[in-house]
């Protein structure tokens, strides 16, 4: 079981948790008209080796409270890369390492205690107010937030960007009116007829990066015998990843060998609710180890489906949780989300 420390400092995002208020006879307006919300957050600032993210869902109730079921990565407590079960088949992947079509058959890693339980559970108030909803935490130290709420133009899904935190730097949260357990497969996401597109803030060697308005190439993954649960993608090239500069002075790009590939490994980590994951590093970076699967720094990225109304998938929220085996200058956290509504 993970351990999260609470300790009672203004700067330090452990807390002890409060008792839950009261239900009261009251009707709150639910943010959006929906109650069931994925979220990513996080506390990124550049100069900061203690930032922090959190994945998971705010459950809306309309006595007015409000309840958080979220995983937490901290660079106080780096933890490991772990294996999610799932290796891809000869479908979607090769045991040749030369192939310049199909990602290498390697387990899927993803962030330390994704494929658990969540880490912290926590009860508040809201209030909606035209188009802002605020949030207050019932827990030992100060946490309020305040959301813009935004519908999309079918009215099946909702949301919310992050206004103002007491903690929080970055924030993105999708909600409709579909269960948490609601989620679809590999297939149906690979299927998805719109087009998705990617923002992201990311903190790496005490560097903030945002990334606006990317495209996701959803449609480069290869689809898996087993459908449902994978997709792989090995990018043939990246004009500025996987560099000489960058980690591979032997065979990275920019060298004579000129390899600048990236395996890409999307996958579910749960049949019950909406985690997934997402896996990725530079194909030079294995070579630079003698290693067929890279054991070094690769990215994992834990996402939660954002799921509509009818039940269709719209994308995901997402945070990058890449602790460095070295020092924590090395880590690489994220805070992103990748929909078809933006």
């Amino acid at each position: 079981m993970r351990t999260v420390l609470s300790i009672a400092a203004a700067a330090v995002l452990a807390f002890t948790l409060a008792p839950a208020p009261p239900a009261t006879a009251s009707t709150a307006a639910l943010p959006g008209g929906k109650s069931t919300y994925v979220v990513s957050q996080g506390h990124l600032k550049a100069s900061s080796r203690e930032n922090w993210v959190r994945l998971g869902s705010y459950r809306f109730a309309a006595n007015g409270t409000v309840t958080a079921s979220l995983y937490l990565w901290w660079q106080r407590h780096p933890e490991a890369r772990q294996g999610t079960g799932m290796t891809p088949d000869a479908g979607c992947s090769t045991k040749a390492g030369g192939s310049a079509t199909r990602a290498r058959t390697c387990q899927v890693l993803t962030a330390g205690g994704f494929t658990g339980a969540p880490d912290e559970t926590r009860t508040g108030t809201y209030t909606v107010s035209g188009n802002v909803v605020s949030i207050r935490w019932k827990i030992a130290q100060r946490w309020t937030e305040q959301w813009s709420v935004h519908r999309s133009s079918d009215g099946r899904l909702a949301r919310l960007d992050l206004r103002s935190s007491t903690l929080a730097t970055h924030g993105y949260a999708y909600g409709s009116n579909a269960g948490l357990g609601t989620r679809r497969a590999m297939s149906s996401v690979k299927a998805h007829p719109g087009t998705l597109r990617q923002d992201l803030t990311s903190w790496a060697g005490g560097r903030l990066v945002p990334s606006l308005n990317q495209p996701f190439g959803l449609k480069s993954f290869r689809a898996c015998k087993t459908t449902t649960s994978c997709l792989t993608y090995l990018q043939p090239s990246s004009k500025g990843a996987c560099q000489k500069a960058g980690g591979c002075p032997k065979y990275g790009g920019g060298t004579r060998a000129d390899v600048s590939s990236i395996q890409y490994y999307l996958t579910k980590i749960s049949n019950s609710d909406r985690r997934d994951s997402i896996w990725h590093w530079c194909t030079c970076l294995a070579m630079e180890r003698g290693q067929f699967c890279y054991t070094g720094n690769s990215h994992v990225k834990p996402l939660m489906q954002i799921i509509d109304d009818r039940g269709f998938f719209r994308g995901w929220v997402g945070a990058e949780a890449s602790f460095s085996t070295g020092a924590r200058g090395a880590d690489m956290l994220a805070v992103f989300r990748i929909s078809d509504f933006r």
